[in-house]
């Protein structure tokens, strides 16, 4: 089958978040009252989906308290006709809990494969028919408006048709708004999808069907376009593909793949995604997936730094998943893979102009940290930048050739050190009360025994991490040294490791002292 040659698909779609119902479905997932208001809220006014699917009829005290708050607000804001709640084929009991939380429209969850039907209600389906046509009688004498779920459906069109077209054929004359079509267990590829969309639409060319993807075999997003393309009217989505087992169709990238890859229009703000994603993951607790396209962390950022090259010469490695339009912005990663061009890039957006030796410095320094698999961000950048320049501005007449430090349980820390001062070796022991502590006492001690010369006092000591850094990635220590006479030498450190840090800040004031002394 040629997927381009449907001839059905529809200009403008609905979309439907289910996030506060199926996506609250999700293994551990239970959203507050006020938590589903305020992201019923954003979905509603921010990113301007059509409906929500916003609660299970009966559940729980909550979340009847959820439901009636948001269509509280809802109607007083005008957006109570987008509210919809699951409900039962119950006969009353689910339409007035709907109707008490101040409801107006049902999604009823009828069964719509006949194994569903005759082994999990164990009735027959002219039985479940006229109880089905029972609940949609009394909805409408109390005001509510219907939609069906035929549950099950895709295992209904792929074993048992006919049960599917009965349903059909006896709802087709009531006053059902729309039919909700869903792969409940996650079974359909596009192909079958295609299939089975079009089957129900040449059959009930009028009818309004919506399609509900799961996503067991990693295909809710394309099975969505495949009934998109095959006519469907409205599509199922979560914000983060939150939803039972592997989840449902995220909302970002159905939205993205309709967009870009067959033009169909939606009410979608899409410069909104990211933010509801955002505020969706820190409710939930559930994670999205660095690599998780349009939302994931990761997936605006460019690492290798030929990819990088490629942007400064005419975006060539950009396509139209334009990170502006998500309300993000594209980052050039730092690490052992960036290369000149990516950290020019990074530079650039900071408004810093190096010198071709200094940006050479600079690359290797965020080699060095990358071969360490350390994470260097932006913010970072500036820090890494005075370090080098800083460091460099002196010519090193003390060097640290090795040292090891140890530390264990019951007994004070141990370094040993070998240095190089102005061409001489020098090699010490220590103990201290740290392991930076016992590093500067053997240095202390090659000043002191074997050049006969006074070592600064340390007078403060303090561990930073850079504004906006990550933990796992620099910190700076700055240290403020006394000299005899009263001066004081104040140097900065930076590095993945707080020791190793303090060592540096150690050397470069050595080396202001020693410099100076050669001037002399």
């Amino acid at each position: 089958m040629n997927m381009g040659q449907t001839g059905r698909q529809r200009a403008t779609i609905e979309i439907m978040d289910c996030t506060l119902r199926d996506g609250e479905q999700t293994n551990g997932v239970s959203f507050l009252p006020h938590e589903k208001l305020m992201i019923a809220r954003m979905l509603l006014r921010d990113v301007n989906v059509d409906r929500i699917e916003v609660a299970s009829a009966r559940v729980s005290e909550g979340e009847k308290d959820a439901v009636t708050r948001i269509c509280k607000f809802a109607e007083r804001e005008g957006y109570l006709d987008r509210i919809e709640v699951l409900g039962f084929v119950d006969h009353d009991k689910s339409v007035d809990w709907i109707r008490d939380c101040g409801g107006r429209v049902i999604n009823l969850l009828a069964k719509g494969s006949l194994k569903h039907c005759t082994q999990q209600l164990h009735k027959m389906p002219q039985q479940h028919i006229d109880d089905i046509l029972d609940v949609l009688d009394y909805a409408e004498r109390q005001g509510l408006r219907v939609n069906l779920y035929l549950e099950d459906w895709s295992s209904g069109m792929k074993d048992s048709p006919e049960y599917v077209y009965q349903i059909m054929e006896a709802m087709k004359g009531t006053r059902i708004e729309r039919f909700l079509l869903p792969d409940t267990l996650g079974i359909m590829n596009p192909l079958q999808c295609m299939d089975y969309m079009q089957q129900m639409l040449s059959r009930y060319p009028d009818k309004h069907f919506d399609f509900h993807a799961h996503n067991d075999y990693d295909l809710a997003v394309s099975n969505t376009l495949a009934a998109v393309m095959c006519g469907c009217s409205g599509v199922h989505v979560t914000v983060n593909g939150l939803g039972e087992r592997c989840g449902n169709a995220p909302l970002a990238s159905v939205q993205a793949i309709l967009k870009d890859q067959i033009h169909v229009q939606t009410n979608i703000k899409e410069s909104q995604l990211n933010m509801i994603s955002r505020v969706v993951e820190d409710y939930s607790g559930i994670a999205v997936a660095p690599n998780q396209p349009i939302v994931g962390e990761n997936v605006f950022t460019q690492v290798a730094g030929v990819h990088a090259d490629g942007d400064n010469k005419n975006n060539l490695y950009c396509n139209d998943l334009k990170p502006e339009r998500f309300g993000r912005k594209r980052e050039y990663a730092l690490g052992k893979n960036s290369g000149k061009a990516n950290i020019e890039r990074n530079l650039e957006e900071l408004g810093m102009e190096l010198t071709a030796e200094q940006t050479r410095k600079v690359v290797q320094r965020i080699t060095e940290l990358g071969d360490r698999k350390e994470v260097v961000t932006q913010d970072d950048l500036p820090y890494i930048v005075s370090d080098v320049l800083k460091h460099d501005t002196q010519e090193d007449r003390v060097k640290l050739l090795s040292y090891m430090v140890s530390t264990s349980y019951g007994l004070k820390p141990i370094a040993s050190i070998k240095v190089e001062i102005n061409g001489q070796v020098y090699t010490a022991d220590a103990t201290g009360d740290g392991q930076y502590d016992a590093f500067v006492k053997a240095l202390r001690d090659i000043y002191k025994a074997k050049l006969g010369r006074t070592f600064p006092r340390l007078a403060n000591y303090m561990v930073t991490i850079p504004p906006g850094g990550h933990t796992d990635a620099l910190v700076q220590t700055i240290i403020t040294w006394h000299e005899e006479g009263g001066r004081i030498i104040r140097t900065h450190g930076l590095d993945a490791d707080q020791t190793e840090a303090a060592i540096k800040a150690t050397f470069k004031m050595l080396n202001i002292i020693e410099s100076e002394k050669t001037v002399k």
